[in-house]
């Protein structure tokens, strides 16, 4: 991170053409998929996902009964996942670390007053290294949506970047809460000043605020992260969280990463989706495609 990256000049972006971003994203969301890419598809949206609970309710239990299935997402299927995180409140990242032990599934956890943002930096800062010291491989923050409506976009780029230094090790996931920026220019402005202040993901949304993920966002942030590995060489990935809730979304998403970022994205290192209710559906559809039966959705343990 430079001291010239500071200056106002990096967070100027070209206005988003609204209508060929729309028409783009609805353009690859009719691409159909044939059953034996569909079946690749399934397992790949399984291995991309971030299992999540982000509820006042969440308990212990709770958790390791999310971190079992995580690891098994159809017991005595070797083929299918596990997932690639489970993403718990800073509290439970004991707990899950402890469930998660020995296996490649991460543990994530939100931060910096989640989901508002609204908090003092210092407390930002212990909030993420409690988490990390606890365990946490992945950090999820949220940027303050008020200082950036302010133009104060120095403070925003500088909290990311100091957050970023409290990660350590631990990847940093950026929320920019698309919903309530509300423009595509806003959107691009944001995610570049992510890319900037080192972020490891840009991410849509923390699933409390609608509209949440949309394929025309996350087409625009997966072209600017795509302009950014050009200009820099330094792959970062992107979240599609919040709403996306059925296998045939997930595979439109899959089919706008694979158009417009290519083979490089298309893994759970630069792309993910966050869902808590997703991973059923995957788990039916892609039964359905094996078997040409659809199971209850009751044959299956609550995400």
């Amino acid at each position: 991170m430079t001291r010239a990256a500071r200056s106002p000049t990096p967070f100027q972006v070209p206005p988003v053409d609204a209508v060929a971003l729309e028409t783009r994203a609805a353009e690859l969301a009719t691409r159909s998929i044939k059953k034996e890419s569909k079946a690749k598809g399934l397992r790949m949206a399984v291995a991309m996902t971030d299992l999540t609970t982000l509820e006042g309710m969440d308990s212990p239990g709770r958790v390791r009964q999310l971190c079992h299935k995580a690891l098994q997402p159809l017991p005595g299927r070797g083929d299918v996942g596990p997932v690639a995180a489970v993403c718990v409140y800073p509290d439970l990242v004991r707990v899950a670390v402890e469930a998660l032990r020995g296996s490649p599934v991460q543990v994530a956890s939100v931060a910096t007053g989640f989901p508002s943002g609204r908090t003092a930096l210092d407390l930002k800062l212990e909030e993420t290294r409690r988490a990390v010291g606890d365990g946490a491989a992945e950090i999820d923050m949220v940027i303050d949506r008020g200082a950036f409506f302010a133009g104060h976009y120095g403070q925003v780029f500088d909290e990311i970047g100091r957050v970023k230094e409290a990660c350590g090790a631990a990847h940093l996931k950026v929320i920019l809460e698309t919903g309530e920026l509300r423009t595509y220019d806003n959107v691009r402005r944001a995610a570049r000043i992510a890319l900037l202040a080192g972020a490891d993901f840009v991410k849509t949304s923390t699933g409390k605020v609608q509209p949440a993920a949309t394929l025309p966002v996350t087409l625009l942030l997966l072209e600017s992260v795509r302009d950014h590995y050009l200009e820099t060489g330094r792959r970062v990935g992107v979240k599609a969280a919040g709403g996306i809730r059925s296998a045939k979304d997930a595979l439109r998403y899959l089919v706008v990463v694979n158009e417009t970022c290519g083979d490089l994205w298309l893994t759970p290192d630069a792309f993910r989706f966050g869902a808590s209710t997703l991973l059923n559906d995957l788990l039916v559809q892609l039964l359905r495609v094996e078997s040409g039966v659809y199971q209850r959705p009751s044959e299956f343990s609550l995400p």
